[in-house]
């Protein structure tokens, strides 16, 4: 133990959460929780000219709105992924214990960042993959055969 306080403990009686507040530069995306969730770009920042709050715009247009200066009803929108693909160098494992495989994948994302996961698929999973996997090799090759 350190002997410092830490504010984040319910004991303590503070709120949970001590994640910096999200503030949105312009153009961002941004959920605001005081809409339900809306997702706007961001267009106007607080403190410019004449403006006091956040000035959002749905993506696609529309009619704007605004949200505190704080951000406190701002949320950021995670990229969305796109697809995924085999950890390179890394093999797949089955934990008879558990009766499950774990496959190493990497998750690519529309904003071009990735991030290393497992696929953790039961038996019954794994054996579904198979049959899927034996058709598309195949495919592939038949497609082969076709152009020699």
């Amino acid at each position: 133990m350190t002997g410092r306080s830490l504010s984040h403990l319910p004991a303590q009686g503070a709120e949970l959460g001590t994640a910096a507040p999200f503030l949105p530069q312009l153009g961002d995306l941004a959920a605001d929780t005081a809409r339900e969730g809306r997702v706007g770009v961001v267009v106007t920042l607080p403190g410019e000219g004449s403006a006091t709050t956040y000035h959002l715009c749905p993506p696609g247009g529309g009619p704007a709105w605004s949200a505190p200066a704080d951000g406190a009803t701002l949320r950021p929108v995670p990229a969305q992924a796109t697809h995924t693909t085999l950890l390179p160098g890394r093999d797949a494992v089955y934990d008879p214990r558990a009766r499950q495989g774990s496959v190493p994948v990497t998750i690519h994302f529309e904003d071009g960042s990735s991030s290393e996961g497992a696929l953790i698929l039961t038996s019954a999973e794994l054996e579904r993959l198979y049959a899927q996997t034996c058709r598309l090799l195949d495919q592939h090759e038949n497609v082969l055969g076709e152009t020699s």
